[in-house]
């Protein structure tokens, strides 16, 4: 008896330690996510970054400055651990976190590792780096689109971007302190200063690979994360990086690794209910309403800080003429289409969502705002034909261009059947892969063409001033329309402290784009939709650019 008790006390402590051994080695496993992009290759330059899927990737790698919270849009401290204003509000002093290294991840030995100079020294992130990201980013030969929002807020920056040879406001004071002068007073400038393409960047890496600085084993970084996996259109992923030191406001990361895989919308939505996928931050329509019932507690829709709208390239025909753009906006039913896209959008009157800083809404500006009106589009259009002496067989072919998503198509195809049912306009639907499609807008824009725009800041200059203020091949507005009446008065706007009376020049500057002139004809207002499997730990970001070192799997 005593003996069997011997076995089996024997086989149970083998027994625990067999299982003790698993969960050791669990717990030692990695943090992986998944998710998805869909197709389109994405640039993680940080000059060059324009896509919300491109900054994302590049705010995990590279700290700006400053950051803000994701969730209240607070302004903090991130790179820079404090600043100093002048008084009149146009130099920012700030003192940066020392001792952070340049990292890259080292394939051969399966880490992130430290970058070291010619005499083995590791790189650490300066002032210098700062002044020559500015640099980089408004020099004319860079191709930076979001350069123009940069360049307004640095004294000689304008004049860069328009290829004069002038000194930056910007200068490295000692190794950890950058001073930045801009040429006017806003109160958002923190904000711009820490965006993606004013972080530092590394000089010494462009200068030795060029272009392919940013492939695989070439590209260095510095934040919460380093670049792991970049095979073009197919996959990419970061890993967590052990030298960011962590601040109050950039944690460390949780998570080992974030992996997204190139997918369409219904293959990304079969492989997240397949279990491949832990995270999605898109969802296709056709399934919202499944969705809200199978998986209501993983299913999240909000409401977001982007405005989906159709541009107008107002140098081509038909779209030169302001009552065809002006009716081919007002034959838009924004109420049926809000229907169709079914994940509780907002019909949008004007480009500005109404619930952001100084931004005017339709019900206090009913005279400035464009309506879905088909009786006046059908007036306006028969404006365009007694001007122009065209009719409906003669006028010239209309082409609608959106990048490719099932979402994007369905919208396209909706409007497509408005325009013909109600001005008997025919139009014809192309697509084109993201990365395409962005080169075809910067070069020669279709009539009319599908953009989408989020706030950068939470504040209405970064969608009326950083979109339509400047136009051309660098910026983004791909309209081709351009106004010294706007431009007077969003310039008027961005340096006033009075949010009331910042709003009542919006209101003027939003009458002119999107009624007057017609340049645009706002749609609605977006709303997140995303799907996250419950053992997901996270937050949800405003701008949809997700702090990701913050998240966690439980």
């Amino acid at each position: 008896m005593l003996k069997r008790f011997r076995v089996l006390v024997l086989a149970l402590v083998v027994v625990i330690l067999v299982v003790s051994s698993i969960n050791l080695t669990a717990a030692q496993e990695p943090k992986v996510l998944y998710s998805a992009f869909l197709p389109g290759d994405l640039t993680i330059d940080p000059a060059l970054a324009r896509w919300v899927n491109e900054i994302q990737v590049v705010g995990m790698m590279y700290v700006g400055l400053t950051t803000f919270d994701e969730t209240t849009a607070e302004l903090q401290p991130a790179l820079a651990t404090e600043w100093t204003v002048s008084d009149d509000y146009k130099t920012f002093t700030f003192t940066m976190m020392q001792d952070v290294p340049w990292v890259k991840y080292d394939a051969e030995k399966g880490e992130v590792v430290q970058v070291t100079d010619e005499a083995g020294n590791v790189r650490v992130v300066t002032a210098h780096d700062v002044v020559y990201g500015f640099n980089r980013t408004l020099d004319p030969a860079t191709g930076s689109e979001y350069s123009s929002v940069l360049a307004p807020w640095v004294v000689g920056g304008s004049e860069r971007l328009a290829g004069e040879t002038v000194p930056l406001g910007i200068e490295a004071l000692d190794d950890y302190t950058v001073q930045i002068t801009s040429p006017r007073p806003a109160s958002y400038i923190p904000y711009i200063y820490g965006l993606w393409m004013a972080r530092p960047q590394p000089q010494w890496a462009i200068e030795e690979f060029g272009d392919t600085w940013t492939e695989l084993g070439n590209f260095p970084s510095y934040g919460p994360y380093a670049l792991k996996v970049y095979e073009h259109d197919i996959e990419i992923a970061i890993i967590r990086n052990p030298f960011w030191p962590g601040t109050e406001s950039i944690p460390q990361a949780k998570i080992d690794e974030h992996d997204w895989v190139y997918l369409e919308e219904p293959a990304a939505l079969t492989a997240y209910e397949a279990g491949e996928l832990d995270w999605l931050s898109f969802v296709p329509v056709a399934d919202l309403d499944r969705l809200r019932v199978e998986r209501a507690d993983e299913l999240r829709i909000a409401a977001d800080v982007c405005t989906y709208y159709y541009g107008f390239n107002v140098l081509k025909p038909p779209t030169d003429n302001v009552h065809m753009r002006r009716a081919l906006s007002m034959a838009i039913d924004r109420e049926v289409i809000t229907v169709i896209t079914n994940g509780g959008e907002v019909p949008a009157n004007f480009f500005l969502r109404p619930d952001m800083a100084a931004a005017p809404s339709a019900e206090q500006y009913p005279d400035f705002a464009i309506y879905s009106d088909l009786e006046g589009a059908k007036a306006e259009l028969q404006a365009y034909f007694d001007e122009t002496g065209l009719t409906l067989e003669t006028m010239p072919e209309i082409i609608l261009m959106h990048n490719t998503s099932t979402r994007h198509a369905t919208i396209a195809q909706a409007i497509q059947q408005m325009w013909k049912d109600g001005l008997g306009i025919e139009v014809q639907i192309a697509s084109q892969d993201s990365n395409v499609y962005n080169e075809t807008l910067r070069r020669d824009a279709p009539a009319i063409f599908r953009k989408g725009w989020c706030w950068d800041y939470p504040d209405s200059a970064s969608f009326l001033t950083d979109v339509f203020r400047y136009v051309g091949p660098d910026s983004n507005n791909n309209t081709n329309w351009s106004s010294e009446e706007y431009n007077s008065l969003v310039d008027q706007a961005s340096v006033m402290f009075d949010n009331d009376a910042r709003r009542e020049l919006y209101a003027q500057a939003e009458y002119l784009l999107v009624n007057k002139d017609a340049a645009i004809a706002p749609i609605y207002y977006y709303t997140v939709q995303q799907l996250t499997k419950p053992y997901v730990m996270r937050s949800y970001a405003l701008d949809k650019l997700e702090r990701l070192n913050k998240w966690d799997i439980e």
